[in-house]
């Protein structure tokens, strides 16, 4: 007896087990998942230096391969880069020191990665005739003050202190490497440039899930319902913004109803969203909107871009030249850094 009523409650227990797990099965034929959430870095997060023991130099606060490719996704932040460029080779006059492509691929990198780098080249007489650019991405500084340019067949190239120069935008984080002026609208770079992306993948995926499509007319015909299904999964790819017809013999006024739930043209605000972030994009470069191809919301327009032109390269690329100036200190009088702001 007793073991009957061990196996009466066990079977007991197990029903109700039984019945639990269908609850579960029930409950989680009900789930929907739109998109894992993503976590956004704050900028002060990632501006960290940390020594690297295995190649003895100190990592960058910033990727230089992030923020190299961060110019290839964006038109508005290309162009402010390539204004300030253009703006300050205008300006340079050549002394001697450093010829005219070697500055403009250093002013690139100036304003891309925050630093740019020279080599010094020195006469049989020890004596430093020029300097000559050296590409920044993949350089980095040591901790006895010198300089190694990672290579990727390990055969990295070693420099002394006193064999490179290095012209930076300062960082209040740290006084290894400079950081690019406009680093306050790096996520503003990220969501113009994303937005496009969503946009195109948008355009070019017609079969999205921006709707419902809702039938309740015991009239339907099981065949149109297949053609239905069928006509909605392969609307994907080219041609996929076409017009459909459905008839449904004595249907009710109700009987097919179209369910919004993500219309981008309506509620995800793309081009209030590109707008946004390309001015926010503008103000972190300090560029004026007109002489970065921006287009005016007004009939007026932005002014006198002449005025604008000379204002800028008279207030912000005189600001601009200065981490090449500031190296005219360790550099013979007559192979100073020069610029005629009047051009």
């Amino acid at each position: 007896m007793a073991k009957n009523k061990g196996r009466k409650r066990s079977n007991k227990k197990q029903h109700s087990s039984n019945k639990q797990h269908s609850n579960i099965n029930k409950a989680d034929g009900l789930k929907f998942e739109w998109g894992a959430a993503e976590p956004v870095n704050d900028i002060a997060d990632l501006l960290d230096v940390l020594y690297d023991p295995f190649q003895d130099v100190y990592s960058p606060p910033i990727s230089p391969k992030g923020l190299d490719a961060l110019t290839r996704k964006n038109s508005t932040h290309r162009r402010c880069i390539n204004f300030k460029v253009n703006q300050m080779a205008i300006c340079f006059e050549q002394t001697g020191i450093v010829s005219l492509r070697d500055f403009r691929r250093a002013a690139h990198e100036l304003e891309t990665f925050g630093n740019c780098y020279f080599e010094k080249i020195f006469n049989r007489a020890g004596n430093m005739t020029r300097m000559i650019h050296v590409p920044a991405l993949n350089m980095r500084r040591k901790k006895d003050g010198g300089f190694k340019l990672l290579r990727k067949d390990e055969n990295h190239i070693k420099y002394q202190a006193h064999e490179m120069m290095m012209a930076s935008h300062y960082d209040t984080g740290q006084s290894i490497y400079g950081v690019p002026q406009w680093i306050g609208a790096l996520q503003d770079v990220f969501l113009n440039s994303e937005a496009t992306l969503f946009r195109r993948r948008y355009y070019l995926n017609g079969s999205h899930l921006g709707y419902i499509l809702y039938t309740n007319d015991p009239e339907i015909d099981p065949e149109v319902e297949k053609a239905l299904r069928e006509k909605i999964a392969k609307g994907k790819g080219a041609g996929n913004f076409k017009s459909m017809y459905i008839n449904i013999p004595n249907g009710d006024k109700d009987a097919v109803q179209i369910i919004p739930i993500g219309d981008i043209s309506q509620k995800d605000e793309f081009e209030r969203v590109k707008r946004i972030s390309a001015d926010d994009i503008v103000v972190g470069h300090g560029v004026p909107a007109q002489l970065a191809g921006m287009k005016p919301e007004n009939v007026g327009g932005y002014g006198d871009i002449e005025k604008a032109g000379t204002w800028y390269r008279q207030s912000e690329v005189a600001a601009l030249v200065h981490p090449f100036e500031e190296l005219n200190e360790f550099l013979p009088g007559n192979k100073h850094f020069k610029f005629d702001l009047t051009k």
